[in-house]
């Protein structure tokens, strides 16, 4: 009876670590599309598909506390600074820039996603999650862990956004 059950934990083992995990042939699925949805592009790109109508993406503020907010021209450069390093300490165990991790791929979220969409995501990620379109649609096709609140502060999540600005205006 013993043996029964050890060859059936077996099994099951074997099948759950066979379900998990993408192989490199499922990730050659992220090769896009160009603007006219004709030729593909070369580059794999690791960025997330939500933002197939930019516009749309751009005007969602999201769920949250920040309602509107008006971003200036330039760049404050001890904002991104210190936004870097709260990134760094609270956010790259999940996040890369310029790749997918465990969360998506950020190079590019300024260009994709209203800040006040951003801020809301780094403040309210539980609801986003539960309510945004935007959010509940990136959870479903990147097939990646939900966000956890880190707990930040309003200005933290500020000082993150002016990083990625930063990121995106040099990348």
């Amino acid at each position: 009876m013993k043996l029964f059950v050890k060859i059936g934990l077996a099994i099951a083992l074997v099948f759950s670590f066979a379900a998990c995990g993408n192989s490199e042939k499922d990730n050659e699925k992220d090769l896009r599309l160009d603007d006219y949805g004709s030729q593909p592009k070369k580059e794999k790109v690791e960025t997330d598909n939500t933002s197939q109508d930019s516009g749309v993406a751009l005007a969602n503020k999201g769920i949250g506390p920040v309602k509107s907010m008006e971003l200036p021209a330039d760049i404050n450069a001890e904002m991104a600074a210190n936004g870097a390093d709260i990134f760094k300490k609270m956010c790259s165990a999940c996040h890369k820039m310029d790749k997918k991790f465990v969360g998506p791929s950020l190079a590019g979220v300024t260009e994709r996603r209203s800040p006040e969409w951003i801020m809301n995501m780094i403040l309210n990620p539980e609801e986003m999650i539960k309510k945004d379109p935007i959010a509940k649609k990136l959870l479903i096709e990147s097939n990646m862990a939900v966000m956890a609140n880190q707990g930040l502060k309003e200005d933290e999540a500020r000082a993150i956004v002016e990083y990625f600005r930063q990121y995106d205006k040099q990348n």
